[in-house]
């Protein structure tokens, strides 16, 4: 009898030290500190409050997402992890309750140590979460890395990433773990995915 092997077996099953902390900024409405290994991201909510008339939408809330990273102006890739991080954020929060408003989610890089993105997802739930706003479902970012020997790291390492493939980030729907966001850098097979 022949035993199939799957095609991406984990190489590094064992996550990092998680640490969070809510509510550790005075200044925002909801407030999250959250580290995974050596990555950490602060994060702040302001809002609901008055929007911008150009910016408002008659029937609901509109989400401003602002990355900051740890030196220097923002990049190309900031743009795309804030995109990514505001529908995340949008498919969650329960935005009708609050129509002509604006809410404001920024979120601080503190260290990159790899996984950055799933730790501003984290971090970005936990504050949400902190602010009191109304969510439909809580979320989780995950990330998952294959090397070029076809293995799975999860939470992959700054070094990690840089030698392996393909990177993947996840949203996770916390309720039913339905796929509520991915992201999504490399080449990989359908297999493998």
């Amino acid at each position: 009898m022949k035993m199939e092997q799957s095609v991406c077996e984990p190489v590094c099953t064992v996550l990092r030290e998680y640490a969070c902390e809510q509510n550790i900024l005075s200044k925002p409405d909801g407030s999250a500190s959250f580290k995974q290994g050596d990555t950490s991201v602060l994060a702040g909510v302001y809002g609901p409050a008055e929007v911008k008339v150009n910016k408002e939408i008659y029937d609901r809330a509109t989400l401003e997402v602002v990355i900051q990273p740890k030196v220097g102006m923002q990049s190309v890739r900031e743009r795309a992890r804030e995109q990514c991080v505001r529908e995340t954020c949008e498919a969650a929060l329960l935005s009708t309750l609050h129509p002509r408003s604006s809410l404001t989610l920024v979120l601080q890089v503190v260290h990159d140590d790899g996984s950055l993105l799933s730790c501003c997802l984290n971090a970005a739930c936990m504050a949400l979460m902190d602010a009191g706003l109304p969510m439909s479902r809580l979320f989780c970012g995950v990330t998952c890395a294959i090397d070029a020997e076809s293995q799975i790291i999860t939470d992959p390492t700054a070094q990690q990433e840089k030698e392996c493939r393909a990177l993947m980030t996840f949203a996770i729907d916390a309720k039913d773990r339905n796929v509520m966001m991915s992201s999504t850098r490399g080449s990989f097979s359908v297999e493998e995915e």
